[in-house]
């Protein structure tokens, strides 16, 4: 399993530095929390990851690695984000970047707390 190459992309508007992610925050994403896919955001997958529109704010975003797409596809249905990673057999090296890949998204209003 590759790690993430990338954060999501912003279409060009930069995402604030990430940091080195808190073992239970990265960001805004609480791995003990419930977490979801925002019902006014719609998932392509694509060949490369996924695009991800935000009809709410208009934002487009790019996930650049099939693992991330992956757990966000899962999150609805696990019990926690940190149920998500374990799904994906994310180990500990891996984890900050999926972290802040996480971050990013649920920062950007992608994903939300269900």
């Amino acid at each position: 399993m590759s790690a993430p190459a990338t954060v999501p992309d912003s279409g060009g508007r930069g995402d604030a530095a990430a940091g080195t992610p808190a073992e239970t925050h990265a960001r805004g994403f609480d791995l003990a929390a419930a977490w979801e896919l925002n019902p006014k955001v719609a998932l392509r997958p694509e060949p490369f990851g996924a695009l991800l529109y935000h009809f709410g704010t208009r934002k487009l975003s790019f996930l650049k690695n099939l693992t991330v797409v992956g757990i966000v596809q899962s999150l609805a249905e696990q019990p926690s984000g940190e149920a998500a990673l374990a799904e994906h057999g994310i180990t500990d090296i891996e984890r900050p970047l999926y972290l802040q890949a996480l971050g990013a998204l649920a920062d950007s209003g992608m994903i939300t707390r269900r």
